[in-house]
This record gives structure tokens, sequence and C-alpha cells, in this order.
């Protein structure tokens, strides 16, 4: 059986229980959630979590808690020129990876970080250095770092194979690390995702090796190949397409890898930019009977509407 399901909220006094909430009411088995809002570092204490309550409802409804994924927030660069800043990093990451162990998610997707023009040997060397003091501080813990692959906007670490390798051979206890396969990110780069997925996981393998992927995401683009821009859209309706993310899916090589969809929340109409319906239950559905709906956009909104 895949492992299909989403980005899902914690907030509220819900907290944990209303992702897991969310989760099932996508039809879905796996989940990805933020432990706060991703563009701060405010949390909750982990006491405020409901954890318990939802490893419960997980078990009640056949979620294996252990396809949890968390992702940590957006404003940390471990590769930051300032050195407060790095450590600012260091000590959030290490709160992060904490609290993932303590609601049993296995493992925590990191964007590696940004060079922001001191250069890429310079950056990568301050990643590894802030990750080797985040596995000194949490020894004994069970949770992995998952690099993301990235699409190379800006200054962004880890836009190829090669960067990532160079991270994961830096970090002493390595066996911490491993890698989440953004599809929309990797095509950005310049990655043949839509024709060529075997082959770009043959590059991979041979760089970093495959049982290094412990989670994708599954994203279309509304970018062509080696745009370098990281515009997620909707399955199916991107330049990467629905037959190759379909394919991705239901992979015989990664059954038991969480997928997890990032797509854009919709519009009321085409010409409105306030997005505020989830297409979540739509895609997973469309992806498990792996036929496309072209009509999918148009049959979310009238479901609000009507």
């Amino acid at each position: 059986m895949i492992k299909l399901g989403s980005h899902v909220s914690m907030n509220g006094d819900k907290m944990f229980v209303a992702s897991v909430e969310e989760t099932l009411s996508y039809e879905a088995n796996t989940m990805m959630i933020y432990t706060g809002a991703p563009q701060n570092t405010r949390r909750k204490a982990i006491s405020k979590m409901r954890i318990d309550e939802a490893l419960q409802m997980m078990r009640d409804n056949d979620i294996d808690p252990s396809d949890v994924v968390v992702h940590a927030p957006y404003i940390m660069n471990l590769a930051n020129k300032d050195s407060e800043k790095r450590q600012f990093a260091v000590d959030f990451l290490t709160e992060e990876v904490k609290r993932s162990a303590a609601m049993g998610a296995p493992q925590i997707v990191l964007h590696p970080g940004a060079h922001v023009k001191q250069g890429v040997d310079t950056a990568i060397e301050y990643i590894a250095e802030g990750l080797n003091q985040v596995f000194e501080n949490t020894k004994g813990l069970p949770t992995l770092i998952a690099l993301e692959t990235m699409s190379g906007k800006g200054t962004e670490i880890g836009r190829n194979f090669e960067e990532l390798k160079a991270i994961i051979d830096r970090v002493e206890d390595s066996d911490r690390l491993s890698v989440c396969f953004d599809t929309c990110h990797t095509h950005d780069a310049g990655y043949d995702v839509a024709l060529d997925f075997d082959g770009v996981m043959e590059t991979f393998d041979r760089i970093v090796g495959l049982e290094r992927i412990s989670v994708f995401h599954i994203n279309d683009s509304k970018n062509p190949r080696g745009a370098s821009k990281d515009r997620h859209e909707n399955i199916g309706f991107g330049y990467i397409g629905f037959d190759a993310l379909n394919h991705i899916v239901h992979h015989k090589d990664f059954e038991q890898i969480p997928k997890v969809l990032e797509t854009p929340y919709l519009p009321k109409n085409p010409d409105d930019k306030k997005r505020i319906y989830a297409p979540y239950k739509e895609e997973i559905a469309m992806l498990k009977a792996q036929t496309f709906d072209p009509q999918l956009k148009d049959k979310i909104r009238a479901k609000h509407t009507d």
C-alpha cells in the first residue's frame, strides 16, 4: 500500500490532534507538519501538543505514527555568514529534533541553507559544522534530518546531488542524515523528472545512494525544467505532469517511503489571488485511482460554492 498524504496544520488548542483529524479528512495515511508557523520560531511546550491523543487516534485509524514527517521552519540558515545567527539555527534545530522525537516522528525535513554570496564551499562547511553540533546535542535520539533537494533559486545549497553528498560526507554521524526528494525542486534545478525519472534515480544512486531517500515531496511545477524558480503547481497541471508524478507515487522501489503533497490551495476563481480551498483530498484520490482529471480544479471550487 502506498503511503500518501499532504502537509497539514497544527494549530489551536487541538495541536497534533488537529493534524490527525485533517489527515483523516483527506483519506490519507501519512502527513507532514510544522511544529509551529514555518515563518517563525514561536513554539508551544511539548506538554501542550496533545501527543498521546494524536498517536492513539492514528493507531485507531490505521495510520502508522512512524510515517509522520516534520518540516523545520524556513527561517533557519545553518550557512549564515553571521556566527550568532548560525548558532541560533543550531540551537533551534536541536529543539525541533527533540520535539520531533517526542512526537514519535522519525524524521525532520530541512532546507540545507543558503550561502548568501559567501560561496558554496564555505556554506557546505558551515552546514556540516552545524549538523554535527545538532547531532552532538541530540545523541541517543533516533530522529533523522532529511536534507531537501532544492530548486537553486537565489543562493540555495542543495540544488544538485553533489552538494547534498558534500554535506553528508562532512557529517560525522551521517547515519542520521537522509534526503527528502522534492519533485518540483529537482525539476526546477534541471533534472528530467518528467521524462526520465528512473534515469534521475540512477544518477542519484551513483552520487548519494537511493537508501538515503526517506520521504518524497510530490509537487508539480509552474515552470519549465531548469528554471530555478520553486513554484509548486497542482498535480497534473504543471510542467512535470500527472503521468510522471503518478509513476513516482506508485514506483515499486519506493512503496514504503512517505509521499507528501505540498501543492497550492485553490482560489475561488482563477483571477482571485486569495487561496482558500485545500486540494489534497481530491489530488490524493486522483493519484490512488491513477487517472488524471483535467476538471479537478473546477470541481473543487464547485464543491465549496454549492
